[in-house]
């Protein structure tokens, strides 16, 4: 019972952030949100560790908890980054492919096609397809780098992607896997490198500002 009424604060919370009703830099008093939902702050404090974890919230010591705000500027960094290893990440993948991988890929970008009427559903999906190339490739240093990379671009495409530009990345992927079946490893590259410009390119940075008011954001 105390899961799913933490689950449900955290889906709330998630909703309210991904929805902009909730502005970066928000801060979430517990004791605030335990009378909105009716709990204990124990269980708020637990799904605030939670949303800490997929980095949509900040926990500061002494001072509580903050809706995480990325900058335009820390997104074209983490960008800049991903695209200098993912260039390399599918070289490596085009020289190891084999039937097994391209057919987990395969599988990988149906379920994100399936997923993209639900907004986290289909970000965490959509940023696991890299993940996933690192550990079919079995590197799990660099799928560990790429997941704390994305998991900084999650907030950033959850609070900025456009539902087309979600639908984009997804077909992408799919032309992403078709070079690396293919084994043209400077198709494979190119679509690669072009595909993180794009997701970058099509973030919204200048969506409305959201309301600062918890008891409104959630209403």
């Amino acid at each position: 019972m105390e899961s799913s009424t933490t689950h449900a604060i955290v889906e709330a919370l998630t909703k309210a952030i991904v929805e902009h009703r909730l502005h970066p830099g928000t801060k979430l008093a517990e004791q605030k949100l335990a009378d909105h939902f009716g709990v204990s702050r124990t269980l708020v404090r637990q799904a605030l560790f939670q949303l800490s974890q997929n980095r949509l919230i900040r926990l500061e010591p002494a001072r509580g908890a903050f809706v995480a705000a990325p900058s335009a500027m820390e997104a074209r960094q983490v960008f800049a980054v991903r695209r200098m290893l993912e260039a390399e990440m599918t070289r490596a993948f085009v020289r190891e492919v084999t039937p097994a991988k391209i057919k987990a890929l395969k599988e990988h970008v149906a379920r994100e096609k399936s997923a993209l009427d639900d907004v986290p559903g289909r970000t965490e999906l959509l940023g696991d397809f890299h993940v996933r190339m690192a550990e079919l490739m079995g590197n799990e240093v660099l799928a560990q780098m790429l997941g704390e990379l994305i998991s900084r671009c999650a907030l950033i495409t959850l609070m900025y992607q456009t539902a087309t530009a979600a639908e984009h990345s997804n077909d992408e992927h799919a032309e992403i896997v078709k070079a690396l079946a293919a084994r043209d490893e400077a198709l494979a590259v190119r679509l690669m490198t072009e595909h993180l410009l794009h997701v970058e390119e099509n973030l919204a940075f200048d969506r409305k500002v959201p309301t600062n008011d918890i008891s409104m954001a959630l209403s």
